[in-house]
């Protein structure tokens, strides 16, 4: 196989480590700060919010394989992938800043769909980037260490990028009177995320050459992907991750600002509470990654996984335990942990998916990235809009009160019923998925000599491809 021995420059590896400073500092972005701007400036109820942001992503999540079968069939000048990143770009600075406009419509149904919109749009912005940007990790290299090595990397860029983008939004807006805060942050961290995510399209260099040909767009080619089996696994192992990550972090600021630090929000007063609890978390996900690294040497990627799972269900569990009012010394510690435990299931599905990518053209005979990117973005969007709009409506029956754009009366308290549904969710969300994702990794059979089986396959003959997958 051409190419399959040489190792990847450093140079390549963080051109395209940078792009997911994007990723994942967009991702924290709207997470953290979005369900909070749609309750408590926009002024939507919650089962509204809920319902706008499961309209949004199922919409991402309907042009996602077409994002991803036309990332496979591009040719340009700048490489299957990397054309579509660079004309994107731009768009990053006009959609995040349409994201948090302060829209203040007096009308409620004005005000939910000028949201929606701009919430669309981002979403095809964000698709059109980063799944070409997840398809480039196989292209780049075919060597199973590297690729763990991009990924920890192209990690550490994307647990930095939420470190900021947890903590200096908060702070720019906090800066301003009234909303001009969020107009602020939004272009600030618009113009940031388009220069990371140039670089990326610039010099990240695919070092696997594209197929020749692709198929052809249709649903038996979208549906393909599932029926390789190691990428079904790869899918219950990413979708326990994404969705605990996504529920966690939306209800994180509600937690300390009204339950942890309640009497503090209810006299008017702002505290750092949440963005150091917040930052500490993150960057215990950065101190966490060699640790995996070398965990990943010695055991495996899905052994990571358990560990890391199970550090994440019992920090999470002890949520239950923490009394509103007590010295935020308590709330950091566990910040820490919980930071520590999510590093590891959250580098692993990024760190195994070019390895699966393999299986399917092992299986196939043709490599198509954007196809197995595509469908899993799509699952994806599906079961977080499904389950952040049942989380949003279960605080809206809980009697969750949003900001009266009407009297401009700003939320500093919530109702006990309240408190109680967001801890109870924030502390048994990762039981619930992460249990489930840990069962998968039992059954996940593609370690590193497997995986040399698999690339060594793809120049044999149909009988050993076949004596290959049926080890998988």
């Amino acid at each position: 196989m051409e190419n399959q021995n040489k190792k990847l420059p450093f140079g390549r590896m963080l051109a395209f480590a940078i792009g997911d400073f994007f990723g994942g500092g967009a991702f924290n972005i709207i997470n953290f700060l979005y369900p909070g701007f749609l309750a408590l400036v926009i002024g939507l109820p919650a089962e509204l919010a809920g319902l706008l942001m499961m309209i949004a992503r199922i919409f991402d999540a309907v042009i996602d394989p077409f994002i991803g079968f036309y990332s496979d069939k591009l040719r340009a000048r700048f490489g299957t992938r990397r054309g579509s990143i660079i004309a994107a770009a731009p768009l990053v600075v006009l959609s995040l800043f349409l994201m948090f406009f302060p829209f203040q419509y007096p009308g409620l149904y004005a005000r939910f769909f000028a949201v929606l919109f701009s919430y669309i749009f981002f979403c095809a912005v964000q698709s059109v980037i980063m799944i070409p940007y997840y398809s480039l990790t196989g292209e780049l290299t075919w060597d199973y260490t590297d690729r763990a090595r991009i990924t920890s990397l192209r990690l550490g860029f994307s647990i930095f990028a939420s470190i900021v983008c947890v903590a200096v939004p908060g702070m720019i807006i906090d800066a301003f009177d009234g909303n001009t805060g969020y107009i602020v942050m939004s272009l600030s961290f618009g113009v940031l995320f388009m220069l990371c995510v140039g670089a990326t399209g610039l010099f990240a260099k695919e070092g696997i050459p594209a197929e020749k040909e692709v198929p052809r767009l249709s649903l038996r080619e979208f549906i393909r992907p599932l029926r390789v089996k190691v990428f079904r696994q790869y899918l219950y192992i990413f979708l326990c991750c994404q969705m605990t990550m996504a529920i966690m972090s939306a209800l994180f600021f509600f937690y300390v600002d009204f339950f942890f630090c309640a009497e503090a929000t209810a006299a008017g007063q702002s505290n750092m509470v949440g963005m150091i609890g917040a930052a500490l978390m993150f960057g215990m996900q950065i101190v966490a990654l060699p640790v995996y690294l070398a965990m990943i040497k010695k055991t495996s990627k899905t052994a990571v996984y358990i560990f890391g799972s199970a550090i994440w269900i019992v920090g999470a569990l002890a949520l239950f335990f923490m009394p509103a009012g007590a010295n935020p010394l308590y709330l950091y510690l566990l910040a820490a942990i919980l930071g520590f435990g999510i590093s590891g299931p959250g580098l692993i599905p990024h760190a195994i998916f070019a390895d699966v990518v393999d299986v399917g053209t092992l299986q196939f005979g043709t490599a198509a990235p954007g196809a197995f990117s595509g469908i899993a973005n799509f699952i994806n969007s599906i079961a977080q809009a499904i389950g952040l709009a049942i989380v949003m409506a279960g605080l809206g029956l809980a009697g969750f009160v949003e900001k009266d754009i009407l009297s401009g009366v700003e939320v500093l308290s919530q109702p006990l019923s309240a408190q109680n549904a967001i801890i109870a969710i924030m502390a048994l969300a990762p039981l619930l998925f992460m249990s489930i994702g840990i069962f998968f990794c039992t059954r996940y059979k593609l370690n590193k000599e497997r995986h040399a089986a698999v690339v060594a396959a793809l120049e044999g003959s149909e009988e050993e491809r076949l004596a290959v997958l049926r080890t998988l």
